[in-house]
C-alpha cells in the first residue's frame, strides 16, 4: 500500500501563491524525486505540517487533507536528523510505536529489524551526541522505519553529510528501498541524488511543475530549457541557434556531445580545465555563444587560451523557440 495522488495542490501565504495547481501520481513501492522550487513545502502539504489552500491529497485512496499527521500513515527524515538527544538509539527509534501503545515484544522485534537493516546494533544503547552525522542520519531513517509507514518522505536528507558520507547513505537508502518495496517521496537540491536514486523525477519552478519523468527521460528527452538546464551536471550549453544556421532561437548540446575538430563551427580559446581522472571538462570562451562546456572521458592536457574548435553532435542536439520550449 501507499499510492500517493495529488489533484491540483496548491498553497499560498497571504496573497502570495507558491504551490500552483500541482498534479501528481505515485504509484505503490514507487520512488519519486521532487527537485526545484516549490519541493520542500509539497512535501510538508503531505506529511500535513502545511495547510493545503486547495486540492487534494489523497493516500491509498483517502483524501489525508484534514488528517492530523499522526493519523497519516507517513514517516518523515528530516534534513537535521531531529532525534532526541536524551535518548538511546534504541528508545528514539522506538518511541513512537511506544507513544501509540504497542507492546514492548513488537516494539523490540520492529527495532531489531530497523536495526540489522542498517546495520545499527552497536550503537542502541549509545545517545546522537556519540554517534556521527552517517550514524544519526541512519537512526532518523530507522526511526522512520519501525513504524511500518504507507509513505516515506525525504527532506533533503543527505544535506549535512561530507561527499564520502552522501554517496555511502544515498546507496543505502537505495538498497532500503529495494527491500522494503515502499513508496518514498524525497525532495534534493542535488541532482546527483535526483538521478540515480529516482524511478521517477518531479522538476518543479515556482511552484508549477515543468515535467515528470524518468531520470533518463528528462535527460534524453526535455520539454524546455529550464529541465534540460536543470538535469545533468555539468549542465547543457546554451548556444544562439541562428549563429549555427540551426533552426530555433535556442541550441542545447551536453558538454559530452560536443567534439574537437580542426574547422568546427564554435571557435574559442580554453578558460580553464578540470581534470578529474575518469574525464576531464574543459571551458572555452566563445564569441557569441558564451562560456562553453566540453566533456571528454578520461585525462586530456589543454593549455590555457590554446585555440580550439568544436563541432556538435548533430542527433544529440535540442532546438527550443524562444520561449524556451522544445521544438520537436
Amino acid at each position: 500500500m501507499g499510492a500517493l495522488s495529488l489533484s491540483q495542490v496548491t498553497k499560498s501565504f497571504g496573497k502570495t501563491e507558491v504551490i500552483k495547481g500541482v498534479d501528481l501520481q505515485v504509484a505503490e513501492g514507487e520512488f519519486c524525486v521532487s527537485s526545484g522550487c516549490g519541493k520542500s513545502t509539497l512535501l510538508r502539504m503531505i506529511a500535513g505540517l502545511e495547510d493545503v489552500s486547495g486540492g487534494d491529497v489523497v493516500l491509498d485512496g483517502v483524501r489525508i487533507n484534514d488528517l492530523a499527521p499522526a493519523k497519516r500513515e507517513i514517516a518523515m527524515v528530516f534534513q537535521t536528523y531531529a532525534l532526541y538527544p536524551h535518548l538511546t538509539v534504541r528508545d528514539n527509534m522506538g518511541l513512537a510505536l511506544k507513544q501509540a501503545g504497542e507492546p514492548r515484544a513488537a516494539i523490540d522485534a520492529a527495532i531489531k529489524r530497523a536495526s540489522n537493516m542498517l546495520e545499527l546494533d552497536p550503537y542502541l544503547d549509545r545517545r546522537p551526541a556519540e554517534l556521527s552525522g552517517g550514524q544519526r542520519q541512519r537512526v532518523a531513517i530507522g526511526r522512520a522505519i519501525v513504524r511500518r509507514p504507507k509513505l516515506f518522505l525525504f527532506d533533503e536528507p543527505l544535506s549535512n553529510l561530507d561527499a564520502a558520507l552522501r554517496v555511502a547513505t544515498r546507496i543505502e537508502i537505495a538498497r532500503l528501498h529495494r527491500e522494503l518495496g515502499a513508496t518514498m517521496v524525497y525532495v534534493t537540491h542535488d541532482q546527483i541524488e535526483a538521478m540515480t536514486l529516482a524511478d521517477k523525477i518531479v522538476v518543479l519552478r515556482a511552484g508549477k511543475v515543468e515535467q515528470v519523468g524518468s531520470p533518463m527521460e528528462l535527460y534524453n528527452n526535455p520539454a524546455n530549457t529550464f529541465v534540460a538546464g536543470f538535469i545533468g551536471s555539468p549542465q547543457m550549453n546554451f548556444l544562439k541557434a541562428g549563429a549555427l544556421g540551426q533552426r530555433g532561437e535556442t541550441l542545447g548540446i551536453r558538454p559530452e556531445h560536443l567534439r574537437i575538430t580542426a574547422s568546427g563551427q564554435i571557435k574559442g580559446t580554453v578558460s580553464h580545465v578540470e581534470k578529474l581522472g575518469g574525464e576531464t571538462l574543459i571551458y572555452i570562451k566563445t564569441d557569441p555563444h558564451g562560456l562553453v562546456t566540453l566533456r571528454l572521458f578520461g585525462e586530456h592536457d589543454f593549455a590555457y587560451d590554446a585555440a580550439l574548435s568544436l563541432d556538435i553532435d548533430p542527433p544529440r542536439a535540442f532546438h527550443f523557440d524562444k520561449d524556451g520550449q522544445r521544438l520537436r
